[in-house]
């Protein structure tokens, strides 16, 4: 199994690193790991995908889980080689088709059908008795929600790189790393422009530009969160009531990416806890 680790999230508390697993061009799926320092949290990524495809090829050949290696064995051998081949670099978005792959055609349908449920609303809920949803698992609702107008943010990101004192070039080095491409005008999701203003307005004047962390990818941590509510296989009740009870929230679109980082933490908890998983 071939490896590639992107850094999420970084400060002076912790760690989150994301690892997706392929075999050839297929993915074979990804995991969240979280430490206080990089490595740390890569290995436990690692080893969390590792346990998880181990489980699933057990299962495919009528063997249980424990007939594979154990989650430590295959860390401990492979952490090294597997962190080395693949440092973690931040990759630009994924064109449509692509991520498309790698959420089978069961979560389009859901994605679909909860943006329709967000213009809907709460007003006209469905009877639980005659709900259609109630047969297969659906996320909570991530319905677009990005303006029209981005002038007053494009206006604070240029006050922001005269406070820090980046010039275009600096600022292209920074993009490159978080966003896979060096303008900003490229960046085509709202909550990306967001991410990156809100990032900037954190940074002291004279920051270096290839060592100061990157911020959160809105669209990477909804991405995420998809693939382990449909492993989870959580109906939409389900995913809501968990949504509620950690943030008091509906939707994941009233979470900030923080916050959503965090939802994914506690999902992937859910996930570790299942046998086989």
């Amino acid at each position: 199994m071939q490896t590639q680790s992107k850094l999420c999230h970084l400060d002076q508390a912790r760690c989150v690193v994301l690892v997706e697993g392929f075999e050839g061009d297929r993915s074979l799926g990804s995991a969240l790991g979280e430490g206080r320092t990089v490595m740390e949290a890569e290995d436990l990524a690692i080893a969390r995908l590792q346990h998880r495809c181990a489980g699933t090829t057990g299962n495919a050949q009528g063997h249980p889980p424990s007939a594979e290696p154990s989650v430590e064995h295959q860390g401990e051998s492979r952490k090294h080689t597997a962190i080395r081949k693949n440092p973690i670099v931040r990759q630009p978005p994924a064109p449509a088709g692509e991520a498309q792959e790698n959420i089978s055609s069961t979560t389009s349908q859901m994605s679909t059908q909860e943006q329709a449920e967000e213009h809907v609303g709460e007003a006209n809920p469905t009877p639980q008795g005659h709900s259609t949803s109630a047969t297969r698992p659906l996320p909570p609702s991530e319905a677009p929600t990005d303006p029209d107008d981005w002038s007053e943010e494009l206006t604070a990101i240029d006050l922001e790189l005269q406070r820090i004192g980046w010039d275009r070039d600096k600022e292209r080095i920074y993009l490159e790393r978080a966003f896979g491409h060096g303008s900003r005008h490229r960046l085509t999701r709202f909550n990306d422009l967001v991410a990156y203003l809100k990032r900037l307005r954190d940074l002291p004047p004279g920051s270096d530009p290839q060592q100061t962390s990157v911020p959160l990818r809105r669209s990477d941590l909804v991405k995420q969160s998809d693939e382990i509510l449909q492993r989870l296989n959580w109906q939409q009740e389900q995913a809501r009531e968990f949504l509620n009870q950690n943030f008091q929230a509906t939707s994941r679109q009233q979470l900030s990416d923080e916050q959503l980082l965090t939802f994914n933490m506690l999902l992937e908890e859910q996930l570790v806890a299942i046998p086989g998983q």
